[in-house]
């Protein structure tokens, strides 16, 4: 046989680390801000911070990750009240798919984090000098005892985790059955339209309903009231029965196992999800899986016996 290789696309590639740090700081730590032309990443690993962008200032907690972009002012201002660590890792990378990144504030999942942990890993064997001084402007090579491909597997788990956010967060949106769409009584108004709208694009997040009604312009009553009138329950029961609709069509599409699809929806981990997908339908993944399957087979029988 003549193989023939292939050359492996690259979608994403950092150029360039120009400092990776990670930070406890004091409850009253302060910090004066700058703007640089490389991209920042600021991940809340512990407590809670107010990060500014530009001229806007937002409170993240933990699991929280925001993208600088370059250029953009930016600062970290601690509360006061609680200690927060911080992972931060400035980098270069001119890929188009950053783009996507501009302005984000995401939230990290149980892979995510693990990859940041094993780049600050990484880091203390490829580089000298303490991880949490903040003014540290340059990373010095370990020269003397380095771990052997230190470096590189910090580009790659780098490049993996911003990979894992872009297939959340921003490639193939999640698909919502469309029977959700229809309320159950009552008359949609374009105030719900938006509000599924909304749902239907956040599907993979986890959302709250003080996120829901900021983002699309509704009281929190209102929008309680709206979907018991339209559905007969909360709008955060309603959120959870979407993503389990969601959860259906990927199990069904067989593409992802139960992980992956846990993964996809946003949830914490995979038994949570199989919890709530339990709760809901009142089978495991696994149990509807095979279900599904067994239809599948009993429909294909009856087919070929009746052509």
């Amino acid at each position: 046989m003549a193989y023939k290789s292939t050359t492996l696309r690259t979608a994403l590639t950092v150029r360039n680390i120009v400092s990776i740090h990670y930070f406890d700081y004091m409850s009253n730590f302060t910090f004066p801000g700058e703007s640089h032309d490389f991209w920042e990443l600021l991940c809340v690993d512990k407590g809670e911070i107010d990060a500014v962008a530009g001229e806007e200032r937002h409170t993240l907690k933990r699991g929280s990750i925001i993208f600088h972009q370059p250029n953009e002012f930016h600062n970290v201002i601690t509360n006061g009240r609680i200690a927060p660590s911080l992972v931060v890792i400035a980098f270069e990378c001119r890929s188009p798919a950053m783009e996507a990144f501009r302005g984000q504030i995401l939230t990290v999942q149980d892979t995510e984090s693990a990859l940041l942990a094993q780049i600050i890993i990484e880091a203390r064997r490829a580089f000298l000098g303490r991880l949490d001084d903040p003014y540290q402007e340059e990373l010095v090579r370990n020269t003397v005892s380095p771990g052997f491909g230190a470096e590189q597997l910090i580009r790659n788990y780098l490049e993996e985790l911003l990979i894992h956010l872009y297939r959340r967060y921003f490639a193939n949106p999640l698909p919502v059955p469309q029977s959700l769409r229809r309320p159950l009584m009552g008359h949609p108004n374009e105030t719900y339209n938006r509000v599924i709208r909304y749902m239907e694009e956040h599907v993979s997040e986890q959302l709250t309903i003080e996120k829901i009604c900021k983002n699309t312009l509704i009281s929190r009553s209102r929008l309680q009231k709206l979907f018991q009138e339209l559905h007969g329950c909360g709008v955060m029961e309603f959120f959870t029965l979407m993503k389990i609709d969601t959860a259906k069509e990927l199990i069904r599409s067989n593409q992802l196992n139960f992980t992956q699809v846990s993964d996809r929806l946003g949830y914490t981990s995979v038994h949570y999800f199989s919890r709530q997908f339990k709760k809901v339908t009142h089978m495991t993944p696994s149990e509807y899986a095979s279900s599904i399957r067994l239809l599948s087979e009993k429909d294909h029988g009856r087919e070929i016996s009746h052509p």
